[in-house]
Order: structure tokens, then sequence, then C-alpha cells
């Protein structure tokens, strides 16, 4: 689908689902980067229009001062939400050198067996410049607010709802139990305004 449509649509897709947001600061008093891994429909959007809304949007805004990203992988779906892994590659090479020098934190939210093994074994390919050394794991969003300034960042329900799961069914962090979905989906792509709940913790 990302064929048929513009370039312009999917920036203005990306935008409207908000995957990507520059809110709040880390207890360092860097400011971050939040991406909703959830939120991105990869089969939609291709990678030059990711590209092109993140150097217009996005990039311009982390050039002077360093910054950290706070990366949600809450219930993505491989096929779903992952650009594969020369995407990935080419977004990383085009981050402009000084806003990659300004990057020296990653936060990664539930992160999943899977998703460990994948960077534990391409991590170090696809990111550069030590990048896999900035990134930390969270497994629950308790331990991100020893990090993250918790009344600064909106985080959807989902999220919390998913961590709740995994306090009563910890096998879920190794990937030994299915996850059952709950009534929370993407923001529909047809839809005006993106749908989600979102909480601001105080």
């Amino acid at each position: 689908m990302s064929s048929s449509t513009s370039l312009l649509d999917q920036e203005l897709l990306i935008q409207k689902l908000d995957i990507f947001k520059i809110q709040g600061r880390d207890k360092r008093g860097r400011k971050i980067l939040r991406i909703i891994g959830k939120f991105l429909p990869a089969r939609i959007v291709s990678v030059d229009a990711l590209k092109k809304y993140l150097e217009e949007k996005i990039f311009p805004k982390l050039e002077k001062k360093s910054f950290a990203v706070l990366y949600v992988h809450t219930d993505v779906q491989r096929s779903e939400n992952f650009p594969g892994i020369s995407a990935l590659r080419s977004i990383y090479d085009a981050i402009p050198i000084n806003v990659r020098e300004n990057l020296e934190a990653v936060y990664f939210v539930h992160p999943g067996l899977q998703a460990r093994l994948f960077l534990a074994t391409f991590g170090r390919f696809i990111f550069s410049g030590g990048l896999y050394e900035k990134l930390s794991y969270v497994s629950r969003m308790n331990y991100l607010w020893d990090h993250v300034r918790k009344n600064e960042i909106q985080i959807p329900d989902f999220v919390y709802d998913h961590d709740e799961d995994l306090e009563f069914r910890p096998m879920m962090d190794y990937g030994l139990e299915s996850d059952h979905a709950r009534v929370y989906g993407a923001p529909a792509v047809d839809s005006p305004v993106p749908m989600y709940s979102m909480r601001c913790i105080s």
C-alpha cells in the first residue's frame, strides 16, 4: 500500500498516529524522543516516508542538546509493525551525525524474548557508533520511572495493561505464554484522530 500512497499522505499518517513525539525529560534533564512501536503501520508507511518525516519534523529539534529515546515495544507485531533489518539500518544511517552524537540513552520498554535475541544478534550490526551499548531494557513501567520524570510522559493505557498482565503471568516476559490482545487496537488508519486513551502519570 505504501507504493500507492503518496509520500505526503504517508507523512501525514505518521504525524496523526503520534508514533514519534518529543516529550518530557529523563532524570538527567535530557529531552526524550518517545516512540510507540505498535503505532507504526510498517506495511503502509515506506522507509522513505519515515526518513523524510524524521528529517523534517524530529531531527531539527534534537540537534543542539543531548537527548534520550524512550521506545515502547509493547504489543508490537513483527508482521504489522516491524519495517525490516535493512529499513532499520537505512533509517539509522539517515540520522545526522550531530543528532546521533547527542543521543545518550535508549530506554527499551517491554522488550520480550524475541526482541532481546534480535538485538543481541543484529544490534551491533545495525547500530554503529556505540548505540547498542546505550540500550537499557525496561521490563516494567515502575522501573522506567527510576530514569524518566513520570509526570512529563504520556503512555497509552495498553502499556499499563500489559504491565499488569506481566505481574500475574511473568512467563510472558520469556515468550513462553501467549498474550491475548485486549480490546485496544492501533489507531484506525481512516480515523481522523488517534483513538488511544492516554495517561500522564502524576
